[in-house]
């Protein structure tokens, strides 16, 4: 036990550390400024979510970094890219945001949480691990302007229907 609340302290410290030099900006601008997030942001831009997620918020971004992206089958991120496939990509995105402000040491008593699509996002604590879906949470708490950024290892995809 001393040990899980060593490394929650030392989790949380880290992030604040790099969250008082983030939260001047919004999630958008610390994602891109963070520099594994070139996908995402990309994705973003063609969904046309950027001065959605720019607004005044607060947001939970689980946020996929590129190696994530790069786990999908290939083509699949080209194909999402595509002004064709606009609906389907805003679908996933939205899938990784979750209204309100939603801290590590929120999700203990949170077993899913709905994200802007209107679908759930199932959420699990494990120990020291936090899993959305069946992505791991591998940085919490990245302080931002109007939310926080939870960095995921894969990008979580939305039930159909």
């Amino acid at each position: 036990m001393k040990l899980k609340s060593l490394l929650f302290a030392t989790a949380i410290a880290l992030a604040s550390s790099v969250s008082a030099f983030a939260a001047e900006k919004d999630v958008v601008g610390t994602a891109i400024d963070a520099g594994q997030f070139k996908t995402l942001g990309a994705a973003l831009e063609a969904a046309g979510l950027v001065s959605t997620l720019k607004g005044a918020g607060p947001f939970t971004v689980f946020a996929p970094t590129d190696e994530a992206f790069a786990k999908l089958p290939a083509g699949t991120v080209e194909n999402l890219l595509k002004p064709e496939n606009k609906q389907k990509l805003t679908a996933i995105l939205t899938y990784h945001v979750v209204a309100g402000k939603v801290m590590a040491a929120d999700v203990a008593g949170i077993d899913e949480a709905k994200s802007l699509n209107g679908k759930m996002i199932d959420i699990e604590v494990a120990g020291s691990t936090v899993k959305v879906n069946d992505a791991a949470v591998t940085a919490a708490d990245v302080a931002a302007s109007n939310g926080v950024i939870h960095v995921v290892d894969k990008v979580i995809m939305p039930p159909e229907g």
